[in-house]
């Protein structure tokens, strides 16, 4: 697998979004590109072609599981590898969104110093 370089992040709150962004650029050294909506999403994913997705469950309009369908029924987007970052996180939940197709789940609210380096391990499982 390649190097992770570019990251989507989908969060419809502006200051997670800001935090987050700041964290994985910053912190990381990624590429970013924010989104605050499902929608905005689709639309990046298109002109942007990111390494990773990182997708908020609870978003007005499209939420993240509808979004993650959205991604999966596209076949330019299809294999793109999508995290929930959430804070609903309970077992039964966590289940329902690796069903879905996530690749994994990061909790929210997240350490923004860590973030990076949780990636950094999903993308890592992944290979």
């Amino acid at each position: 697998m390649s190097e992770l370089r570019h990251i989507l992040y989908v969060e419809d709150d502006p200051d997670i979004r800001e935090v987050a962004e700041m964290a994985l650029s910053a912190v990381g050294g990624f590429r970013v590109t924010p989104c605050e909506s499902g929608i905005a999403a689709l639309e990046a994913l298109r002109a942007e072609h990111p390494d990773i997705v990182l997708l908020d469950v609870m978003m007005p309009g499209m939420d993240g599981p509808t979004t993650l369908e959205a991604i999966r029924s596209d076949p330019a987007t299809a294999h793109l590898p999508v995290v929930f970052v959430t804070a609903k996180i309970q077992r039964h939940e966590v289940e329902e969104y690796t069903a879905l197709g996530a690749v994994d789940v990061i909790a929210k609210p997240f350490d923004p110093m860590t973030l990076s380096s949780q990636v950094q391990a999903i993308w890592d499982s992944l290979a």
